[in-house]
């Protein structure tokens, strides 16, 4: 019985501190939307989207409200996006994705996962051009005629539709475009009112690299270390 009530402690806390990371990770996409364009979501398109990656985080509404409200606040922090490349072990291309106010612990810290992991930290550009920078729509496909939406958006930047999966197993869209198309394809979904659960851009791999498991979980270890970090927003790697 005392194992089974450690494992679920175990299961819990796992998954509070999942949350925990998200809510902090959508609060400062928040925050930077907000500095950079306003408070209305109406009229700024990267608070748009940021509210929509909180509603896919399950983050309450009071709880985005008060982020908009502190991050109009002259004592908000400001946080700079910074990106950084390196390898994980077996030389698997890694780029992190972070928001911070203070670069010299970020970039010490970063430095420190990819080093404690068995992986090196890179110069910009050193594997940077092994990735495809894309926007990543994912909708729900309730009432969605693929076929004929695949068409439609063709014309606005539109390079990829299939389907996934969320957190949960529930059925999605993803729909992919080259970067520079990110705010027409936005234009053009949010026109067609489709339902966008979240919007975000990815780094995508464009040669993944096969591992055996063994080797494969070794690098997931530095990833994960890495994701953990409170000023890490994503990270983006080439392990198929």
């Amino acid at each position: 019985m005392g194992r089974i009530f450690e494992t679920r402690k175990h299961t819990m806390f796992a998954r509070w501190n999942k949350m925990a990371k998200a809510f902090t990770r959508v609060t400062k996409e928040i925050t930077i939307a907000v500095k950079a364009g306003g408070t209305s979501a109406e009229s700024n398109p990267a608070l748009r989207r940021a509210i929509q990656n909180a509603r896919a985080v399950n983050m309450p509404k009071d709880k985005v409200d008060l982020a908009i409200k502190r991050a109009s606040g002259q004592d908000q922090k400001d946080y700079e996006t910074i990106v950084y490349e390196g390898y994980a072990p077996h030389g698997v291309p890694v780029i992190v994705e972070t928001a911070t106010d203070n670069v010299v612990r970020t970039v010490a810290n970063v430095r420190m996962h990819f080093k404690d992991w068995g992986g090196n930290m890179g110069n910009a550009g050193s594997v940077g051009f092994m990735f495809k920078r894309m926007g990543v729509f994912r909708l729900d496909p309730t009432g969605v005629d693929q076929d004929s939406l695949e068409l439609d958006l063709i014309d606005h930047g539109l390079q990829e539709l299939g389907e996934g999966a969320g957190e949960k197993g529930e059925k999605q869209l993803i729909i992919r475009c080259d970067f520079t198309d990110f705010g027409k394809l936005q234009s053009a979904i949010e026109a067609r009112k489709l339902t966008v659960l979240s919007a975000t851009s990815e780094y995508v791999a464009q040669t993944p690299v096969d591992l055996p498991d063994e080797k494969a979980q070794e690098v997931l270890k530095m990833i994960d270390a890495l994701e953990q970090d409170d000023d890490v927003q994503h990270v983006f790697h080439a392990l198929a």
